[in-house]
């Protein structure tokens, strides 16, 4: 698992653990939790036990840094896909299995200098505890610091934690908004990040996807572009705006957005000429149709100096 990925922002996954347990919003419709369970893998909730993997995982990113040393190039590693690397288990037994292999990340994460290691979390007020203490106050240069802000209450909490030493000496400090599922407002501090900081946008996907407004997506990119962070659309997710939506005959699901909230219908797409000028409303047309493009393109900016080959 992780030699190839689709996510647009990396170039593989990798995961010390599978499992985890909903913290906020945006773990609603989570795809981990879903596609664990479509696995086969009873591994999400404060009880249960998580999955984990033998040396022959654990040598992969060993792989892809010798790989990425013989093309003299840098590759990115999202960790952690199917879980949190920042997790606290509730049952004893449990967490001191994953304090092991944290240990062995970090030492991963030294040993592999051409891998850009991106650490998301909905966790930061554990990171300190959680890093190793050689790690303070100087910060790895190949570790990206990331955390989930789906609304402005997630947001501001978790920035807060975000530990002073990484907003101030972080390689990378970056935000996923995604799923979007309200507004955001970026505050100074974090657009002071400046070419260390990161914005990734996108809709939610999946059975259960709340749609997302284009505006959202739009009002935190002009944000980054006034402040000089890189910007990257990921997805448009299971919904998209009319810009995006080929005329087409067949009933898909419509929702408007209005001062209640958003309202949901159906609609024959062949019932009109075009949909590009139609907004608030989006449509659900499913993720591979929705595509990722905004506003006529796609947005696939890294922070400075670290442009993908």
């Amino acid at each position: 698992m992780g030699e190839t990925t689709g996510i647009s922002w990396c170039h593989h996954t990798f995961n010390c653990w599978w499992g985890c347990v909903e913290v906020s919003a945006a773990c609603d419709a989570c795809y981990a939790r879903t596609w664990a369970k479509r696995m086969g893998e009873e591994v999400w909730g404060a009880d249960a036990s998580r999955r984990f993997f033998g040396e022959a995982h654990w040598n992969e990113p060993l792989k892809w840094n010798r790989a990425a040393a013989k093309a003299g190039e840098r590759r990115r590693v999202f960790c952690a896909s199917m879980a949190d690397v920042f997790e606290r288990h509730a049952r004893g037994d449990m967490n001191r299995n994953l304090n092991d292999e944290r240990a062995k990340l970090w030492r991963l994460i030294e040993a592999t200098p051409n891998l850009d290691w991106l650490l998301l979390t909905k966790r930061p007020q554990n990171i300190v505890e959680m890093i190793p203490a050689r790690w303070l106050p100087q910060m790895p240069a190949n570790v990206w610091w990331g955390f989930t802000g789906e609304r402005q209450r997630e947001f501001d909490i978790r920035w807060r934690d975000i530990p002073s030493t990484i907003k101030e000496h972080g390689a990378v400090v970056f935000v996923s908004y995604e799923p979007a599922i309200e507004s955001l407002i970026l505050p100074p501090d974090f657009l002071a990040l400046g070419s260390r900081g990161w914005c990734i946008s996108g809709g939610e996907s999946g059975t259960k996807a709340r749609p997302s407004h284009p505006r959202w997506f739009r009002d935190i990119r002009d944000q980054c572009i006034a402040a000089g962070l890189a910007y990257h659309h990921k997805q448009n997710g299971e919904w998209t705006p009319g810009e995006n939506v080929e005329r087409r005959s067949g009933t898909v699901r419509v929702a408007h957005r209005d001062i209640n909230g958003w309202m949901l219908s159906d609609e024959n797409l062949g019932d009109q000429e075009g949909h590009a000028d139609d907004e608030p409303t989006v449509y659900r047309v499913g993720k591979t149709a929705a595509g990722r493009v905004l506003d006529g393109r796609t947005w696939d900016e890294f922070p400075a100096g670290m442009v993908p080959k």
